[in-house]
């Protein structure tokens, strides 16, 4: 599919820019283990890790936000995380390089991300992602995604339209969101994508790679 020509890309990052589900499933995994209770396989956890705690909390306790134990459980969860957040995240492979080419090619990139400013913070410059044209965190507007105010101050902080913006993510929140702004929407293949097909949630367009990326925006630049 032919997209418009854009001015900057945006990202989603967890499961999108980077692989952090190792160290959110160890957070899981060791408050399970403070409570007690036989840890939950990784490759069950690991779908879910771009839906943060809700996600997580669900797949390992069955709980949902609401319910009886969730806060404390949340609460816990997020400590925990807080504590070692960088030390088996890292890039996807290719995403380095997809990034370098944008900046070749005078386009510029930023993330938007539903992960609190607490952690955000702390994880862009451990894993290299510090020359983002911009950074905004789930708490940054007072709206997280799937609402579109995220990704409208991200357009806002690089001086550019919606429209001239795409929107990469690995969620249905990524999609829904960029598509609430007016953005055109890619979903990322790569990443953690839930229990869904990516392809189902009406994206514009559909990438299995970084590099599969790189190409679909060198088509729409030599439009």
């Amino acid at each position: 599919m032919s997209l418009p020509t854009p001015r900057a890309i945006l990202f989603d990052l967890d499961g999108t820019l980077a692989d952090t589900a190792p160290d959110l499933a160890a957070a899981m995994n060791r408050l399970q283990l403070e409570r007690g209770l036989t840890t939950t396989p990784y490759h069950a956890l690991r779908p879910f890790a771009s839906a943060g705690a809700r996600g997580l909390i669900g797949v390992a306790f069955g709980l949902k936000p609401g319910d009886d134990g969730y806060e404390a459980l949340r609460v816990a969860f997020l400590d925990n995380y807080a504590a070692s957040l960088a030390e088996q995240s890292s890039l996807f492979d290719g995403v380095s390089l997809l990034l370098q080419e944008l900046e070749q090619r005078g386009l510029a990139w930023g993330v938007v991300t539903n992960k609190a400013t607490r952690f955000t913070d702390l994880l862009i410059p451990q894993i290299g992602l510090q020359d983002a044209g911009c950074v905004i965190s789930g708490d940054t507007t007072a709206h997280p995604k799937p609402h579109p105010a995220p990704l409208l101050e991200a357009a806002r902080r690089l001086n550019l339209q919606p429209q001239e913006c795409w929107y990469v993510g690995d969620d249905l929140r990524d999609i829904q969101a960029g598509r609430a702004a007016g953005m055109p929407t890619v979903a990322a293949a790569w990443g953690y994508c839930g229990h869904a097909e990516p392809i189902t949630w009406e994206a514009d367009a559909l990438s299995t790679t970084p590099h599969e990326l790189m190409a679909l925006i060198q088509r729409s630049l030599a439009q």
